[in-house]
């Protein structure tokens, strides 16, 4: 990045304005990303980072897994190439211990916080039969209890500064999405819920809350364990990343609202999609309900038992 961009996008306060020894905090912009190692946590918090935005990347993955490649560390090396500082974090967002550690980490790094993105997900489209209390527990405790302890925990630090802006990384509620995959869409609805009711509670505190979903299948390391399609079907991370862009660039067009990533693009201008496209060309698949229900009988597929 640019030395003159660097500079224009950040005010660095004295250790003794700030009354601590040591680093000194930064005033640019500070994003907490959680679940940014892979998929479209990492695209979102490479997009800011290019931005010239602070990257906080917080995720249970500290260790490489052969099965589920990327760790903090590895994803805040790549977002370092843009010249921002970057701060990993463990935090299990089910674990209120380690959530405030990364909370505490965070302020104390970089002095504020302007946009927390509760993007880490439990994907888990089964019916209620399939689907035992102690798996409504886990996505429940991950989606919807997640967003809220995270979001929570920040409330004080963004009330404080009287600005912030938290995206639920999910979708607007539409009841025909529910058959199917009951525990599933409970726990995102829940998350679209904390983002439209905190833009109304926290009005006075210039705290805005956005819901934000994508239109079509993404790629991810989700869409090619549940076996959704192929790379002629999705669309790159990109999309959401550039879409999570545009809402902190305008709060007064997102605030208080769960919106489409390509129908919020187009409000703001954008007109060409097909540079999403995993492969080109192609026409990826909306996220629908038929969609859903297709993948999830090749799931089940998968599952019985050969012959």
């Amino acid at each position: 990045m640019p030395i003159a961009q660097r500079l224009c996008g950040s005010l660095l306060c004295t250790q003794n304005d700030l009354g601590i020894t040591g680093k000194a905090k930064t005033l640019r912009k500070v994003a907490f990303i959680t679940g940014a190692t892979r998929g479209i946590g990492k695209a979102c918090a490479l997009r800011l980072a290019r931005e010239g935005w602070d990257i906080v990347v917080a995720a249970r993955s500290v260790a490489e897994d052969p099965r589920l490649p990327g760790t903090i560390h590895t994803a805040a090396d790549e977002i370092r190439q843009y010249g921002t500082d970057v701060l990993p974090v463990p935090c299990n967002v089910r674990d209120a211990e380690q959530i405030q550690r990364a909370v505490d980490a965070t302020l104390g790094r970089f002095g504020r916080v302007d946009a927390v993105i509760n993007n880490a997900g439990a994907l888990w489209w089964r019916t209620m039969d399939q689907t035992p209390i102690s798996r409504y527990d886990l996505v429940m405790g991950v989606n919807a209890r997640g967003t809220y302890a995270v979001t929570e925990a920040f409330l004080p630090a963004m009330k404080k500064q009287r600005d912030g802006h938290v995206v639920a990384m999910s979708p607007p509620i539409d009841v025909s999405m529910a058959p199917g995959q009951i525990a599933y869409m409970l726990s995102k609805f829940g998350m679209t819920l904390i983002a439209l009711g905190l833009a109304e509670e926290m009005r006075e505190y210039n705290i805005r809350g956005t819901a934000l979903w994508p239109k079509t299948i993404i790629e991810s390391y989700a869409t090619i364990n549940f076996g959704m399609g192929g790379p002629e079907l999705w669309r790159k991370a990109d999309i959401v990343a550039d879409a999570l862009w545009e809402i902190l660039q305008h709060p007064e067009q997102s605030n208080g609202r769960a919106l489409i990533d390509e129908d919020f693009l187009r409000e703001v201008g954008y007109s060409d999609f097909g540079r999403y496209a995993c492969v080109e060309g192609t026409d990826p698949l909306p996220l629908s309900a038929e969609v859903m229900a297709a993948a999830r009988a090749i799931m089940s597929a998968r599952e019985r038992p050969a012959p």
